[in-house]
């Protein structure tokens, strides 16, 4: 009986995304940009996100870059005010009022989302192809609408979807994600947090996007609703082709979803890496750094950490942005480092000159 349920939920799961693609076919207006890798889905070039503050512009995203292919998981992992939220809000354009500076290349299936007007963006990309659970999701939910109408509504607005039908998918999502369907008819402050959260991850997967954006999807759970959500993440990615951004503290945890790890310091990403070279040799300075503040079940050795505090978005320093910080820093460490290529992986660090070749050359 719960394999016929899993099956019948991989079918309408696959019938939303199907009618999902359809609605953001209608729009005649579309910003194409050149060939690119067909198992390609989403480029980011040099994306900025300025925030505007009394004491001047914080820079919480200056010039990333990276890529996401079909049916992979990128996990961006960094210090809290790095800017890993920032950038998942930029990517999404979810933006505050503050915003200073906002540019740069979102390309998603060959279409430079930027250039895409707000009403076109909501109308073929937001909650279609990229859907997002936000950081502290469990309070993100609407407190005076039943929590399985939050859930049905995407498939409504966005699939026209009948509501009944749609109340029917939500209800298998709650299923998957181990809420009890009888919470459907539920308000949030009936909901523990733990529930509130799995509530707002079964929202963001309920039209099947091809992209899904997770901040802390699992802060306020137990180990075991951790490793059940994790599970049905990765089912989610396996039978789906679903891909995922996965913005997290938890490096252990990470790299049961993670394909590629990106490393992010004081609004950059210092290192692109496929998860299996870095969990057992990052290149990196502060990425090994990070590595080596993960505890080990069966070593002796004790956690490092890391000596001083992240520079200010505000003004960041020159050079190289971890210098202060780095017990491997030499004098041309006050110059601008540029990104070193070693295949698919890339490392913006002055150590590895001469050793890959140099990004955009």
């Amino acid at each position: 009986m719960a394999k016929n349920k899993a099956h019948e939920h991989i079918d309408l799961i696959e019938a939303a995304k199907h009618k999902a693609q359809l609605m953001s076919h209608m729009s005649e207006t579309t910003h194409k940009v050149g060939d690119v890798r067909h198992d390609l889905l989403l480029s980011i070039r040099d994306l900025k996100l300025h925030f505007e503050t009394i004491r001047g512009p914080v820079q919480a995203v200056d010039g990333v870059n990276f890529d996401l292919v079909t049916n992979k998981a990128v996990v961006v992992v960094g210090e809290s005010g790095c800017g890993k939220s920032s950038l998942a809000k930029a990517v999404l354009r979810l933006l505050p009022r503050n915003v200073a500076h906002y540019s740069g290349e979102v390309i998603l299936h060959n279409i430079d989302t930027m250039k895409l007007s707000d009403e076109e963006f909501r109308a073929q990309i937001r909650w279609i192809k990229m859907s997002m659970v936000p950081q502290a999701a469990m309070n993100s939910l609407n407190p005076v609408l039943r929590v399985g109408d939050q859930v049905a509504e995407p498939m409504v607005v966005h699939c026209g979807m009948k509501k009944n039908d749609a109340m029917e998918l939500a209800a298998l999502m709650f299923n998957n994600v181990g809420v009890p369907v009888d919470f459907l008819v539920r308000y949030p402050f009936e909901l523990s947090g733990g529930m509130r959260q799995r509530v707002a991850i079964a929202m963001s997967l309920i039209t099947g996007p091809d992209l899904v954006i997770l901040d802390e999807p699992t802060s306020a759970l137990d180990v075991l609703t951790q490793a059940n959500i994790f599970n049905l993440l990765k089912r989610i990615k396996a039978n789906l082709d679903t891909s995922f951004i996965l913005i997290t503290h938890d490096i252990s945890t990470s790299s049961e979803l993670a394909d590629i790890v990106a490393v992010m310091y004081a609004g950059q990403i210092v290192e692109v890496c496929e998860s299996h070279r870095f969990f057992s040799k990052p290149r990196h300075p502060y990425s090994a750094k990070l590595m080596a503040s993960v505890p080990r079940l069966r070593e002796r050795e004790e956690p490092e950490f890391i000596e001083g505090t992240p520079p200010s978005l505000i003004n960041p320093p020159t050079g190289c942005r971890f210098k202060e910080r780095c017990d491997r820093r030499f004098k041309k460490c006050e110059v601008e480092p540029p990104v070193y290529c070693f295949g698919e992986d890339r490392v913006k660090c002055w150590l590895f000159e001469g050793e890959g070749g140099v990004e955009g050359s």
